[in-house]
């Protein structure tokens, strides 16, 4: 039999560093007042004798978890085959990392899994949550709001009537909607067609926004709605083709339909851009560069989008237990968008 050795404790610590208990746990536990050389003792203290705080003692002096759940509503068929999710939580795993903090991952499946979300989070595992790719009727809002979780927002929020503050993170998705139509007509095109994301999510909306801000008279038969996915993309263009076969410019919500647009078209014979000139919406390199031809599309920071998100959350958080340095900021951050320019169009 082997003997485990005790773990070093808090008054170890304390007194290695030749410095009081309240101090040492000051220190441990992020907090202010400490002077800096007394700061550099308990940190070499720590690391001399590998101390681990106790994460329920630590959270009753912090009144912190460090843990945030992201939110995705969505099932985890879609998240893990879109590279968007990855890119974005890419930029949250970053951000939370940097601040020593710990992501849980929740996926909402069906409607059964909304009730399930909803009890966690009130449950006060969490500090807060981050939450995208809401749909309109979506019960996750109001199920969060009930559980009083500080809550960021991956997108602009679908309701408008002012009775609640959401703080969020978007891109100007109908800017960068509008530039790529523009360069479309600016290409000669005349019979510019639309496949747009989900109607239920804010981002395809503003998307098709964008899209009627240039092509305001429109024949209403060149604007098809998709899904976000390749296959959307695929049963979309099918049914353009059929409708306007005539058709000569694609602007599709993201590159996973934009993808799926290039394989119908592809298979119809139909030249890219020769014939028909397409753009995508994201820039996500995993797809944009490796579609035949390369996908001329809307660049969106996604990653960065992830890391602004998880940002103003650990700030909120900090507003909250009054930490130094912490301030409201701002209830939305709206990221610019750019026309990367491929071959497609």
């Amino acid at each position: 039999m082997t003997e485990t050795a005790s773990r070093p404790t808090l008054e170890a610590v304390a007194a290695r560093a030749g410095v009081s208990r309240a101090t040492a746990s000051r220190v441990v536990n992020g907090g202010d007042g400490v002077r800096e050389p007394l700061v550099e003792r308990v940190r070499r203290a720590v690391e001399e004798l590998g101390y681990v705080p106790n994460q329920a003692a630590r959270s009753l002096v912090t009144r912190r978890h460090d843990a945030v759940a992201v939110v995705i509503a969505e099932p985890e068929t879609r998240v893990f085959a879109d590279p968007f999710f990855a890119l974005q939580l890419r930029g949250i795993s970053k951000e939370l990392t940097a601040h020593d903090s710990q992501l849980v991952l929740l996926l909402t499946e069906g409607r059964d899994d909304h009730a399930r979300v909803g009890r966690y989070l009130a449950g006060g595992h969490v500090d807060g949550a981050l939450v995208f790719s809401l749909h309109l009727d979506d019960p996750l809002p109001e199920l969060i709001h009930g559980a009083g979780v500080p809550t960021v927002f991956g997108g602009r929020p679908g309701w408008g009537d002012g009775a609640r503050r959401a703080v969020y993170v978007d891109s100007d998705n109908r800017g960068g909607a509008r530039e790529a139509v523009r360069h479309l007509v600016g290409l000669g095109r005349t019979r510019v067609a639309h496949i747009t994301g989900a109607l239920d999510q804010t981002s395809a909306v503003d998307r098709l926004d964008g899209f009627r801000d240039v092509m305001g008279d429109a024949d209403p038969g060149l604007v098809v709605e998709g899904d976000f996915t390749p296959a959307g993309g695929e049963r979309a263009m099918r049914e353009l083709l059929e409708r306007c076969p005539d058709v000569d410019a694609v602007f599709a919500a993201n590159d996973l339909t934009a993808s799926g647009a290039l394989r119908v078209l592809r298979e119809r014979g139909r030249r890219v851009p020769d014939d028909v000139a397409v753009i995508g919406f994201d820039d996500m390199l995993p797809v944009a560069e490796q579609t035949d031809p390369p996908l001329t599309t809307v660049r969106q920071d996604i990653e960065e989008m992830g890391r602004l998100m998880a940002g103003l959350l650990l700030r909120d958080l900090d507003r909250r237990v009054g930490k130094q340095g912490a301030d409201d900021g701002p209830a939305g951050v709206v990221l610019p968008t750019t026309l990367v320019r491929r071959v497609s169009a």
